[in-house]
C-alpha cells in the first residue's frame, strides 16, 4: 500500500470531547502519527464511554500516553514532545492553557518550527473568550437553530453537532495551510477556530442574504428556502425528497408526474410565483405522489433528470447499494470488540487514501514506548510512574 500522505508529521493531541478530536482524526487517517495525551483518568465518558461507538469513532489511528499536566515535571515531558513534534493541537479554555504554560507562545521558544492549532466555544480573545463552549450554544448564537424546523415552531437543534463538527475540520484545514506554508518559510504559525465562527461559516448563503439583501431568514421547514419545489413529499408507502429548482427541473417534473397543468398556471409559472404559492404547488405535488410508492417514483423522477431520493433511517443509509460502494463505512480489528466499522473520510486520494489502522487505544496503551522514543530510560519512567506524573 501506498505510504499515507501526512505521515511525516508528528502531533501532540492535548484535545477533548469533539471538536478538537474531529480535527485530529481528520491528520490521523491521513497517516499523521497522533500521540493522544490524556489525564491518568483518562478521558472516557467526554465522548462516551472509551468502548463506546463515539469514542472510538472520534480517537481511532492514535496512540495514547497517560500525563498529569499539573505537575512539573509533566511540563518536561511534554516539552520533549514538542520539540520535534510538527503540530501541537489543544482545546483548553484560554486562562487554563496560558496557566499550565501550554499556550502557543510558550511552547514556539521550544520548536519555532511548531503549528499550534487552538479551537474554541467563541474565540481566543473578545467579551465571551471565558465563556464554556458548547455546540448547541453555538449553533444557537450562530443562527442556525432559527433556521431549522417548521414555520413557527421555534427553535430547533440540528441532528448532529455541527458547530463542533465543522470547528474541528477548519480547524484541521488550516493546519494543512501552515504545513504547507511552512515549507517556504520555516516557521510554525498558530491556527484558531471556534465553535461561534464555524457555525456561521456553514450559514453560507442563509448569512449572506442577511449580509447583502438584509433578509432575515426564518423557518422552512422541509422546504428549500429559496428553491420551489423542494421538499418532503409524501408517497404510497412513505416520504421522498424531490428537487426541482427553477424553469427546466419544474417542468421535467410536472410532466413526469402527469401534471402539465401546474407548469401552465400562472400562479407557478415564475421562480417568485412558485415562492409565494409554495404550500398550495406542494399539495397538488402530493396528491400525485402519494399514488405510487416511493421506490416507484423515486426511479421515475430520476430518469426525467430531476433529483429525487429516499429518506433513511441509519440503518438503511448504510445498507444503500451506493453507499456501500463509497465505503465509507470502513471496518477495523479492535483487541476488546473483535471486527468494527467506523465512519471513514469523504475524501479520497487515488494515489494515497486514508487508512484506518489501528483502533482507538486503550488509556496509556503506549505510555512507555512514547517516553522511551524520547530519551526516558526504565528507571527515569519507574520514577515517573512513582510520582503520578504519567
Amino acid at each position: 500500500m501506498s505510504k499515507l500522505p501526512l505521515s511525516r508529521f508528528k502531533v501532540i493531541d492535548l484535545t477533548r470531547v469533539r471538536a478538537g478530536p474531529t480535527c485530529v482524526r481528520q491528520l490521523a487517517d491521513w497517516g499523521a502519527e497522533v500521540i493522544k495525551v490524556e489525564a491518568a483518568e483518562g478521558d472516557g465518558g467526554l465522548g462516551g464511554a472509551r468502548h463506546g461507538p463515539d469514542f472510538q469513532n472520534l480517537h481511532r489511528n492514535k496512540r495514547s500516553i497517560t500525563l498529569d499536566l499539573k505537575k512539573p515535571q509533566a511540563l518536561e515531558v511534554l516539552h520533549r514532545l514538542v520539540k520535534d513534534a510538527d503540530v501541537v493541537v489543544e482545546n483548553f479554555r484560554p486562562d487554563v492553557k496560558h496557566r499550565l504554560k501550554l499556550d502557543y507562545e510558550s511552547l514556539r521558544k521550544i520548536n519555532p518550527r511548531l503549528v499550534y492549532g487552538s479551537i474554541s466555544g467563541f474565540g481566543q480573545d473578545g467579551p465571551y473568550r471565558d465563556r464554556p463552549g458548547f455546540d448547541q450554544i453555538a449553533q444557537g448564537m450562530g443562527g442556525l437553530m432559527s433556521i431549522t424546523g417548521l414555520p413557527g415552531q421555534g427553535p430547533v437543534r440540528v441532528g448532529i453537532p455541527v458547530a463542533d463538527l465543522t470547528a474541528g475540520v477548519f480547524c484541521a484545514m488550516g493546519i494543512l495551510i501552515a504545513l504547507l506554508e511552512r515549507e517556504e518559510s520555516g516557521e510554525g504559525q498558530y491556527v484558531e477556530s471556534s465553535l461561534l465562527s464555524a457555525q456561521i461559516a456553514m450559514l453560507d448563503f442563509q448569512a449572506a442574504r442577511w449580509l447583502i439583501a438584509r433578509e432575515v431568514p426564518g423557518q422552512a421547514g422541509n422546504n428549500h428556502p429559496t428553491s420551489i419545489p423542494t421538499g418532503v413529499f409524501k408517497t404510497k408507502d412513505g416520504h421522498i425528497n424531490i428537487a426541482a429548482a427553477g424553469a427546466e427541473m419544474f417542468q421535467r417534473l410536472c410532466k413526469v408526474l402527469g401534471a402539465l397543468n401546474l407548469a401552465a398556471d400562472p400562479d407557478y409559472s415564475s421562480d417568485k410565483g412558485r415562492l409565494k404559492n409554495r404550500d398550495k404547488l406542494n399539495a397538488a405535488i402530493e396528491e400525485i405522489t402519494k399514488t405510487k410508492t416511493s421506490a416507484e417514483w423515486i426511479a421515475l423522477i430520476n430518469a426525467a433528470g430531476v433529483p429525487s431520493g429516499p429518506i433513511y433511517r441509519m440503518d438503511e443509509v448504510f445498507a444503500d447499494p451506493q453507499v456501500q460502494h463509497l465505503g465509507i463505512a470502513q471496518p477495523v480489528d479492535h483487541p476488546t470488540l473483535g471486527r468494527i466499522e467506523l465512519v471513514g473520510q469523504a475524501v479520497t486520494l487515488s494515489r494515497t487514501p486514508s487508512r484506518l489502522h489501528s483502533p482507538t487505544p486503550e488509556r496509556g496503551e503506549h505510555t512507555d514506548a512514547v517516553l522511551r522514543e524520547i530519551g526516558y530510560d526504565d528507571d527515569a519512567i519507574a520514577a515517573l510512574r512513582r510520582d503520578g506524573v504519567v
